[in-house]
């Protein structure tokens, strides 16, 4: 019997691995990938999908796997520690975004429900790209990718009371009921059972299933609960989507959060990629062919105004210029989100004409050319920051009251970036008695800091202004441990043309950023990779019994090579004097029992040496260890001896511990 869905499902996978693999290649998005899937096979496309309405219920099931997800990740503790970022700047950005929107759309003739969808629409950038591009650059940890992930978390969050107010614009009453405050009534008591009953059932059900070790249990159990509390909704006149994410939230507040995440995650992608195959199924290529100059000067338009709008929000965030530029072009596309509100709106009217193949040929076209546009924001920020700008918008340490003890300085440690690197140095160099100042970019970080006593001034060390406020000229060190490779170069410099005689110290994640470092006139350059590497064969070294004094030597020689050592495939050679193992030794523990031979003697009656070949190097006792124990020491029943010697020598020795004595 043929199965036409599965039929599709085969065409819509094999193209997929083909179209993905090309596009990873290229560096565009996976999500990109998917949308020319379903161009391709969809009925603008080569028509290769019959069962389209299959499909489109597929995505839906991707949808609210999606939301689900979401909920579980919501974490209302991890929110409160960046509140500033999310709440603020996430609100900012969002609102912002959707009046600016609103006031062109209004300019072209639109309703004002169609207004405030297209600002909707564009409030939303993609936390799937970006998140990417952050993670492969190794910024998710620095001002602007800490800045504009913090934003990205509230559009992903806004995207609910979002998908519900859009069929009260529209003024869909028959699927939200007669009124609007009978609807958000509805909606509130819906909401309120559910968080109750599950906080009464969901721990006591998962505790049970937890129990009985079955991981398909589980699956089954966290399946059930994310659809069957997305039914309920639904059957009430809400959205799938919002009893998605209520599921989610329920399950993130019990123990079995990450379990289940890490579960569901595997659908979550299967289902969701037809959700981005079925919306390329619904773009027409031929229309966005047909008028190339419209489609071309809306994406760049959009581009535009969410670059505006997001560096704004950034700029009222007290970030610097560099950092508030970096943030804005990493915000400026639109997201995948907006799909998922594309469709609602599409099923409640609020699209006119041929807006929606606008939208979706300039939401396409932003997300492919985002990678490119986000590679090119250091060069942008530098260019922009170069600019005229007063030095408190341009980040420079403003000249306030502890200048003048910056002045008296000297011979003393700079701090560049207060993440948890700076943190311990500062409190290494607290005891050491070492006078230090710190520069840090984070408001709230300078002023808690600043509070608690540590000499911290707010601005962006790649500015002189900064350095100089810190008493750059009169530092004997520097130490830069930020997490953004690009400042770290642009901050190097600026130290060496202020004082050329400071020792640079700069820390990196990047083992191929160590040799333009050192040509920019760091001393020193620590990466992270290869100080693991270091310590880890430091313990192996150490646990075949390797000299320390060598290990030390060892180690110090890799690091005054730049690590050269480890990136060479010569290092046999550098090992060549280091005996890595001694398989003829062995170090053990054995317990002395009762009226045992040895109870009650001295290594120096057992004739430990001499007869047995063995040597005695620590006796644990009542839980303290006595180290080197001379030949007179008493052994007594229940010490436990570290002995060390050949494999047979202290089998022999243990037999006499074991044996009775006769």
């Amino acid at each position: 019997m043929e199965i036409p869905l599965l039929a599709d499902i085969v065409v819509i996978f094999s193209l997929s691995i083909v179209v993905i693999m090309v596009f990873q290649r290229l560096r565009i998005p996976t999500i990109v990938g998917f949308l020319l899937t379903g161009v391709l096979a969809g009925p603008h496309g080569f028509g290769l999908i019959s069962a389209v309405h299959e499909v489109e219920l597929l995505a839906e099931i991707g949808v609210v796997l999606l939301l689900f997800t979401i909920g579980i990740e919501f974490s209302l503790e991890s929110i409160l520690r960046i509140k500033k970022s999310v709440l603020l700047g996430g609100s900012l950005q969002v609102l912002l975004t959707i009046i600016a929107a609103f006031g062109i759309a209004k300019l072209i003739g639109l309703t004002t429900a169609q207004a405030v969808f297209a600002g909707f629409l564009l409030s939303l950038s993609s936390t799937v790209i970006v998140l990417k591009l952050l993670q492969e650059k190794a910024e998710v940890d620095s001002p602007h990718g800490k800045t504009s992930l913090a934003i990205l978390i509230f559009q992903d969050i806004m995207i609910v009371p979002m998908m519900l107010l859009i069929p009260i614009m529209s003024g869909a009453g028959s699927a939200v009921g007669s009124s609007p405050i009978l609807f958000i009534a509805k909606a509130a008591v819906v909401v309120i059972v559910l968080i109750v009953s599950a906080r009464l059932i969901i721990p006591v059900l998962f505790f049970q299933i937890a129990k009985t070790k079955s991981r398909e249990l589980f699956l089954l159990a966290i399946l059930t609960v994310c659809f069957a509390i997305a039914w309920i909704t639904s059957s009430v006149g809400l959205s799938l989507a919002l009893g998605a994410f209520l599921a989610g939230l329920i399950v993130s507040e019990s123990e079995y959060s990450h379990w289940a995440l890490g579960n569901i995650i595997p659908f979550r992608d299967v289902f969701t990629s037809f959700f981005f195959i079925s919306i390329g199924m619904l773009l027409n290529l031929k229309f966005a062919v047909s008028a190339p100059v419209l489609i071309l000067s809306v994406t760049v338009c959009v581009l535009l105004l969410k670059t505006l709008t997001s560096g704004v929000a950034a700029l009222l965030l007290g970030l610097p210029i560099r950092t508030t530029i970096l943030v804005a072009i990493i915000l400026s596309q639109v997201g995948e989100f907006s799909f998922i509100l594309s469709r609602v709106g599409l099923e409640n009217g609020l699209f006119a004409g041929d807006h929606y193949q606008i939208f979706l040929s300039v939401t396409v076209l932003t997300m492919i050319g985002a990678p490119f546009i986000i590679s090119l924001a250091p060069r942008i920020s530098t260019f922009v920051s170069a600019l005229p700008f007063p030095e408190r918008i341009k980040g420079g340490a403003a000249p306030i009251e502890s200048e003048s003890v910056t002045k008296v300085l000297k011979d003393h440690l700079v701090i560049i970036g207060f993440g948890l690197g700076g943190r311990n140095l500062a409190r290494a160099a607290r005891v050491a008695k070492i006078p230090y100042t710190i520069i840090e970019m984070n408001v709230d970080t300078v002023k808690s800091e600043k509070e608690k006593g540590e000499p911290i001034f707010f601005g962006d060390a790649v500015y002189e202004t900064s350095l100089d406020h810190v008493g750059i000229s009169g530092a004997r060190v520097v130490v830069i441990v930020i997490s953004d490779p690009t400042a770290s170069r642009r901050v190097i410099s600026a130290v060496r043309g202020r004082n050329p005689s400071a020792y640079i110290i700069a820390r990196t994640r990047f083992n191929d950023e160590i040799k333009p470092l050192r040509e920019l006139g760091a001393d020193e350059v620590i990466t992270e990779e290869f100080e693991a590497s270091i310590e880890i064969f430091t313990t192996v070294l150490t646990k075949y019994l390797i000299p320390r004094d060598e290990i030390k030597k060892f180690s110090t020689m890799i690091r005054a090579e730049g690590y050269e050592m480890l990136r060479s495939p010569k290092l046999t050679s550098s090992l060549k004097d280091l005996s890595l193992h001694l398989s003829d030794v062995e170090i053990c523990s054995l317990r002395v029992s009762e009226n045992s031979f040895v109870s009650g003697k001295t290594p120096a009656e057992i004739l430990l040496r001499s007869n047995y070949g063995v040597n005695l190097l620590a006796i644990n006792r009542d839980s303290k260890t006595i180290a080197n124990p001379d030949a007179d020491t008493v052994l007594h029943a229940g010490d436990v001896l570290i002995v060390m010697g050949s494999p047979e020598q202290i089998n022999n020795l243990s037999e006499l511990t074991l044996a009775k004595d006769k």
